[in-house]
This record gives C-alpha cells, sequence and structure tokens, in this order.
C-alpha cells in the first residue's frame, strides 16, 4: 500500500487539517516531533521517505476523517521476473488504466509469458484493496511499470577456446490499483 500525495493534500485542506495534526496522528516509535512533522511533509510532497506504513496511512485517514482507501493506492512488485523488460512492457501498455475485469480477462487470455506473472500481481494488488473495504468492480490499474532487472549471465563455447557471452534478462514489474473516486 502506498500514499497518494496530492490526494492527501487535497483531503487534509478540505478538512481543515493541519500538518502539525497529522503528525501528532502518526507519531510512532522513531518517528516523533520533528521527524513526524519532516515524515508528514515529505509524504505530501509525494516523497516515500521514511517510508509510509499501513499503519500511517490509517492514522492519517482516520485524522482527516476519510477511508485509508480513498488516500492509497495498492501496489504489488515482482521481481526478476525471467523474461527481457522490453516483452514485459508490451503486457504491461495492454492493460494500462483499465478496469480489473477487463485487465483480468486480458491476462488469463494472453499467450505472452509476462502475462503470467503480471496477472498474479494483479491478483494480490486487488485483494489488498478489498481487505480495506474497496469495491472489486470500481478499482481499476493505475499504473504499472517495467523496469530493467538483474542479468544472469552464461557464456557460449565458441570456436579454437573462445567464449560468448549470453546476457539472459530479467524484470521487475510494478503494479499499483486504486478505486475510481
Amino acid at each position: 500500500m502506498r500514499l497518494r500525495a496530492k490526494e492527501l493534500k487535497t483531503r487534509a485542506t478540505d478538512a481543515g487539517v493541519s500538518v502539525e495534526q497529522l503528525a501528532d496522528a502518526v507519531t510512532r516509535d522513531g518517528l516523533t516531533g520533528d521527524k513526524a512533522v519532516s515524515a508528514v511533509n515529505n509524504w505530501l510532497g509525494g516523497k516515500g521517505h521514511p517510508k509510509c506504513t499501513k499503519s500511517d496511512i490509517e492514522a492519517m485517514a482516520t485524522s482527516i476523517g476519510c477511508l485509508s482507501k480513498d488516500i492509497a493506492k495498492f501496489t504489488t512488485e515482482v521481481r526478476n521476473h525471467r523474461g527481457s523488460p522490453k516483452k514485459a512492457k508490451l503486457v504491461a501498455d495492454m492493460i494500462r488504466g483499465k478496469s480489473f475485469e477487463d485487465a483480468n480477462n486480458m491476462l488469463a487470455f494472453s499467450t505472452k509469458r509476462a502475462a503470467v506473472n503480471i496477472h498474479k500481481a494483479l491478483k494480490a494488488a486487488t485483494a489488498d484493496a478489498e481487505q480495506l473495504g474497496a469495491d472489486p468492480s470500481n478499482v481499476f490499474v493505475s499504473e504499472v511499470t517495467v523496469d530493467r532487472g538483474q542479468h544472469i549471465k552464461r557464456f557460449r563455447p565458441k570456436d579454437r577456446g573462445r567464449a560468448h557471452p549470453i546476457l539472459k534478462r530479467t524484470s521487475n514489474i510494478t503494479l499499483s490499483v486504486q478505486e475510481r473516486s
């Protein structure tokens, strides 16, 4: 689960909640006083440091007077998917912005190798959203990114004792869903 900074900022100003009040709500071990105020300012600015936890999002949502699903997006990562990023991006572009039902059907019937792992990530992110009370018919794929992962290095024997390298590419896939407002 990740915080939607713009949504938090607009809801906090509408409710008349200050940064200090949000900082008091998220106070916990290791995050007190000025550190809490600095953290809330970072989160309102869209920065992810320190990491915003699920309990922080729930505490800020209750202090604003909304549900945590309203200020959060539900994110899942697939690390080191055994396929190149170029091929995985084809599948990611296919489902970006689609509703859960449409994306689920597209991935279930796709013949691409990356569709299997992206389908698992979609189900996991939607399950997280449902746990916090999001309506599955209102959930859509808000963000899908595919980044380069580690290379698996292999060598192919060639003539006269030489070896040619083979780079087997992997990719890191990040998928986020959120509920339509």
